[in-house]
């Protein structure tokens, strides 16, 4: 990070900009502990109503063995919307460009779960925008769930 140029926003937060982040990075989303209620909202919002979620029975005659949770719910866990570093990039993110992620290992209500980020790749385009690569991973107390990637569209730097 360049400690010379501090931008603040309306708020007092300071912002970053693309130019700002230096691979290898790293930060950490928060922690939320899985819930039944959990799994009940997700499949509400999308219509996933599959029994692996929710059923018992179902669940433990499955090869997994036992309920687990939505795919989809897991990666909405590594937003970084949810994380500290949201208020420090509204001014100069300008979107989500795109998302890859592995499933690992899957998760279950009681397990805790927290998103890991790393900066990987910063990639610099014409008129003053960049790529922000993220490194992602979901992670819980027996190891990692999930391994992806974020893509950010930023400012490289602030507009005059």
């Amino acid at each position: 990070m360049r400690w010379w140029r501090i931008v603040v926003d309306d708020q007092g937060d300071v912002q970053r900009y693309l130019s700002d982040f230096n691979v290898g990075e790293t930060f950490r989303g928060p922690v939320t502990t899985l819930t039944d209620e959990h799994f009940r909202s997700f499949a509400l919002l999308t219509g996933d109503d599959h029994p692996i979620h929710y059923d018992e029975a179902y669940a433990a005659a499955h090869p997994l063995g036992k309920r687990v949770a939505h795919g989809l719910l897991l990666m909405s866990l590594t937003a970084v919307g949810a994380t500290s570093l949201a208020s420090q990039i509204h001014e100069s993110l300008l979107a989500f460009a795109g998302q890859s992620c592995r499933f690992l290992s899957a998760a279950t209500v009681g397990d805790t779960v927290w998103p890991e980020f790393e900066v990987h790749e910063i990639v610099e385009k014409s008129g003053n925008r960049g790529l922000l690569k993220l490194r992602v991973r979901l992670v819980c107390e027996t190891g990692v769930l999930l391994d992806g990637e974020h893509v950010y569209l930023m400012l490289m730097e602030p507009s005059d």
